[in-house]
C-alpha cells in the first residue's frame, strides 16, 4: 500500500508537523509495510520528521505566457467559467502522481473553514476518476464554513475522519455517511524534553501563546492579551513562558511574543522559547509547566495531552469540539470576540487557577481515552 500525504504547508507550522508526524506514526502502528509520502510546500522544513518514506515538492504551478494550453485554459475561463484546467495545473504536482499511490490522505484537517476551495475539489474529482482511495485525517469544519459545493466534495471520500464531536455531527447532519470519529494524532505525538531555560520555576511556570492569525481576526485582543499578562505577574508569582508553536513569515508567533517578552523582561518572571525548537521539543517544554494559554490548536493539544490545565483562545471549531469530548462542554475556551475583552480573560484565568485540581483529575481520567480514540483512525484506513 503507497501513501500520499498532502495539503501540507510545511513544517514551520509546528501544528502541521505534528499532525505529519503522529499520522504517519499512527499509521504505520498498524501497517509498518506501508510506505507513505509527503507532499509538502516546503519539504526542507520536514526533513526533521521521522518515519516519512519520501518528501516530494508541491509547488503552485502556472502555465508559461503564451503556452497553447494556457491559452486554452483561458478561453474555457471565459466562455464557460470552467476553471478545471488552470486548477489542474497549479496542482500537477500532486495529479501527475495520482497513477503512483493508492490512497490520498488530505491532512489539511481545518482547510474547509477558509472559504471555498475549487482547487482542492478539482484534485479529489481526479483522484476518484482514477480509482483511487481518498480519506480526509482529522476533519474539522463547522456549519457556517459548509456550502453545496463542500458536502458534493466530501460525498467524494472513502473516509472523512472528525477529530472532534462537533465535526461529526455537523457533516452527519448533512446526509454524509462516510464520517468516523476520531481523535487529533497529535494526542499520542511523543514529547522530547529539553534542558530548562534560566527563570523556569518547577511547577510554577505558566505557558503562553498568542499568534498573528488570531491578532488579525481581532486586534483589540492583543491589548486584552497584555492586560492578562500584567494581571499573571500582579497576582500570582508564576513565571510566564512565552511559547511560539508557529514561525512561517508573515506568521510567526515568536516575533509577537518577543514584543510582550521585552515588555515585560524587566521583572525577571518572563522567558520565551526559542523559535527553532520542533513539535515534540515544544511539547517537551509545555508538559512541564503548571498551566498553559494558547492560540495554537496543537499548543494546545500538546498541554491537555500531557495534563496540563489549559485555556484556549479559540477561533474555530476545532478547539470547541475538542475541549468538549475531553471536559463534556467548551471548558475554558473563549470565542474569538471574548478574547478581546480584558475583564473575560482575566476571570477565566482566575477560574483556570481555582479549577487547577478539578482540571488536573479530568484530563487524567479522559486524555488516555482520547488517545484511544486518536489511535482508531489507523484501524479506520485499513479497513479503507
Amino acid at each position: 500500500m503507497k501513501i500520499l500525504m498532502f495539503f501540507h504547508g510545511g513544517s514551520g507550522n509546528r501544528g502541521c508537523e505534528a499532525i505529519v508526524r503522529s499520522g504517519v506514526a499512527i499509521i504505520k502502528k498498524n501497517n509498518p509495510e506501508y510506505i507513505v509520502d509527503l507532499a509538502s510546500w516546503k519539504p526542507e522544513t520536514d526533513k526533521i520528521i521521522p518515519l516519512l518514506d519520501n518528501i516530494i515538492l508541491d509547488k503552485n504551478r502556472e502555465f508559461k505566457p503564451g503556452s497553447f494550453a494556457g491559452l486554452i485554459s483561458a478561453l474555457k475561463v471565459k466562455f464557460f467559467n470552467d476553471e478545471s484546467m488552470a486548477f489542474r495545473k497549479k496542482h500537477e504536482d500532486i495529479i501527475k502522481r495520482i497513477p503512483d499511490y493508492d490512497l490520498f490522505l488530505s491532512i489539511g484537517g481545518d482547510n474547509y473553514c477558509y472559504g471555498e476551495q475549487p482547487g482542492i475539489y478539482e484534485i479529489d474529482r481526479c483522484i476518484k476518476k482514477a480509482g483511487k482511495k481518498l480519506v480526509l485525517w482529522g476533519a474539522s469544519i463547522g456549519e457556517e464554513d459548509l456550502s453545496p459545493e463542500k458536502i458534493e466534495d466530501f460525498k467524494l471520500f472513502d473516509l472523512i475522519l472528525a477529530r472532534e464531536t462537533l465535526t461529526q455531527a455537523v457533516l452527519e447532519s448533512k446526509g454524509l455517511t462516510n464520517v468516523k470519529l476520531c481523535a487529533d494524532g497529535a494526542f499520542t505525538m511523543e514529547k522530547e524534553e529539553m534542558d530548562l531555560p534560566d527563570g523556569w520555576q518547577d511547577n510554577n511556570t505558566i505557558g503562553f501563546n498568542y499568534s498573528p492569525l488570531v491578532y488579525k481576526k481581532n486586534k483589540a485582543s492583543r491589548v486584552a492579551a497584555n492586560s492578562l499578562i500584567k494581571h499573571i505577574l500582579d497576582t500570582t508569582d508564576m513565571t510566564i513562558c512565552f511559547t511560539p508553536h508557529v514561525i512561517q513569515k508573515n506568521n510567526d508567533d515568536h516575533e509577537l511574543l518577543m514584543e510582550f517578552y521585552n515588555e515585560y523582561k524587566a521583572t525577571a518572571r518572563v522567558i520565551i522559547l526559542p523559535n527553532n525548537l520542533n513539535a515534540t521539543q515544544y511539547k517537551g517544554y509545555i508538559g512541564r509547566m503548571r498551566f498553559f494559554i494558547g492560540a495554537r490548536t496543537h499548543a494546545t493539544i500538546a498541554a491537555y495531552s500531557t495534563l496540563v490545565p489549559t485555556m484556549v483562545l479559540g477561533y474555530s471549531i476545532k478547539s470547541k469540539g475538542i475541549a468538549k469530548d475531553i471536559f463534556g462542554s467548551q471548558k475554558l475556551v473563549l470565542s474569538l470576540d471574548e478574547i478581546s475583552n480584558s475583564t473575560k480573560l482575566k476571570e477565566k484565568f482566575n477560574e483556570l487557577i481555582n479549577e487547577e485540581a478539578i482540571l488536573r483529575k479530568m484530563l487524567q481520567e479522559n486524555i488516555p481515552n482520547i488517545k484511544k480514540m486518536a489511535y482508531k483512525a489507523g484501524i479506520y484506513l485499513s479497513e479503507v
